[in-house]
């Protein structure tokens, strides 16, 4: 509109568009290395990392950060995050009008770049919207890699209906949360290619099902196998024809070789995985996205509730995975699963540094960087942003943040990015700069 002032997002994406930006005296966690680089330079022209170099790099006009000697690494990646659930309790999800989900998911989503997370994978939800508005320069947030309503069966993972709500008709919409796009019910392998299709449409970069049962849900017992592998390889097929992938929420060995034998390349969570499973995955080359789930999470459901039980379940099934994971070298990605509740979304940092149970500082910072990223190339053309993530090259996406200390000696670090983030960088743009007041 002529004359309308543009969002400060927006006016801050259209100055970065041809800035330059020299980053002196950094030592440089590059997202594939186990070592800090010596002190070094780096270069940002736009939204790319244009040189990189031990030497002075000579740019004139550019804007300098003296680093200090500090560390510079790539923007943090969680690869399973629900940016319309994560700020609000289960109750109000299940409940409230759209409009304040999507006012409060705004909020978040500044806050999650705040942490330093400049991408997350979205496993789940109507975040279409978000990611359009986050692309745009509306509102600051990370990178969103949609997956849309998450599709299940009836009474799978993700079926909140109440059984007023019985019988559905074969082909007819499920429940408001279908209608929301949240979650959506599919009940053959024509149904599933058809919701499949649906979130292709409207942007998904990978799509999600849940294979098997879950905690949240009120009618899905964990022990349970919901899509056939038939209705599992519908989904499959239809998200090839679209270059891109299927994710599968998956607990059990039997869920997980289901939609490991019907194609499935990204199995998320395995909690309750065995030997055998684990040797199928690591045969087939899926990716084990599974996330080291802390007691707190449990919290969201009242103790002692059927779901606060399921929860128990999981997470003492939390070590044997990464066990498994290491011992069969499963390619393995981070992420957090973070639902309804603001508060614990605030240790997202902390949730990543956990993973020094089974992982050195270095491994840790790689898999949330540098991996994660290769799972996101799965993507193929459906992917909205070309280019290099979780990295620091030539060349690739300027997703930066600038570290006060040495993550790798004290990773928890990354716990308190408010202190300790000085710059946050997504896409050539400065979205925190505390560099200047050091």
């Amino acid at each position: 509109m002529p004359g309308a002032e543009q969002a400060p997002a927006a006016a801050a994406a259209t100055a970065a568009a041809d800035s330059r930006i020299l980053f002196e005296n950094v030592r440089i966690f590059d997202g594939v290395s186990a070592d800090l680089s010596p002190p070094s330079s780096v270069l940002v022209h736009g939204n790319l990392i244009e040189k990189v170099s031990r030497d002075k790099i000579a740019a004139d006009g550019a804007r300098v950060v003296d680093g200090g000697g500090r560390t510079l690494m790539p923007g943090l990646i969680d690869m399973h995050w629900h940016s319309m659930f994560v700020g609000v309790p289960l109750q109000v999800a299940m409940t409230q009008d759209p409009t304040y989900i999507n006012i409060v998911a705004g909020v978040e989503a500044r806050k999650t770049l705040m942490r330093g997370f400049t991408t997350v994978r979205d496993m789940g939800g109507s975040a279409f919207s978000l990611k359009r508005a986050v692309d745009q320069g509306v509102i600051p947030g990370p990178r969103i890699y949609p997956s849309g309503a998450m599709i299940t069966v009836t009474s799978g993972h993700g079926d909140f209906r109440s059984m007023s709500d019985l019988p559905r008709t074969l082909g007819a919409p499920g429940s408001r949360h279908d209608l929301a796009g949240d979650s959506t019910i599919a009940d053959s392998p024509d149904e599933v290619r058809l919701r499949t299709r649906e979130q292709l449409m409207q942007g998904a970069t990978q799509v999600k099902l849940t294979g098997g049962g879950g905690v949240s849900s009120p009618h899905s017992p964990l022990d349970v196998v919901t899509f056939t592998e038939a209705e599992l390889k519908a989904a499959v097929d239809a998200a090839k024809d679209w270059g891109t992938y299927v994710a599968v929420h998956a607990y059990t060995p039997v869920a997980i070789q289901r939609a490991i034998r019907a194609g499935v390349q990204s199995i998320e969570h395995a909690s309750l995985m065995d030997e055998e499973t684990a040797q199928m995955m690591a045969k087939s080359g899926a990716w084990l996205s599974t996330q080291p789930f802390p007691d707190a999470l449990a919290d969201a459901f009242p103790r002692g509730s059927d779901e606060w039980q399921k929860a128990q379940e999981v997470f003492a099934g939390t070590d044997k995975t990464y066990q498994l994971a290491i011992k069969h070298k499963l390619k393995t990605a981070f992420g957090t699963d973070i639902l309804f509740s603001s508060q614990l979304a605030e240790q997202q940092g902390n949730i990543l540094a956990s993973l020094t149970r089974w992982y050195t500082p270095a491994q840790t910072l790689i898999m949330a960087t540098g991996t994660n990223a290769e799972l996101l190339k799965l993507s193929g053309l459906r992917n909205p942003y070309r280019g290099d993530l979780g990295v620091v090259r030539e060349g690739a996406l300027a997703d930066l943040i600038l570290v006060d200390g040495d993550p790798i000696q004290n990773i928890r670090l990354i716990g308190d990015p408010e202190k300790n983030f000085l710059l946050i960088m997504k896409d050539g743009v400065i979205y925190k700069d505390a560099a200047t007041a050091r």
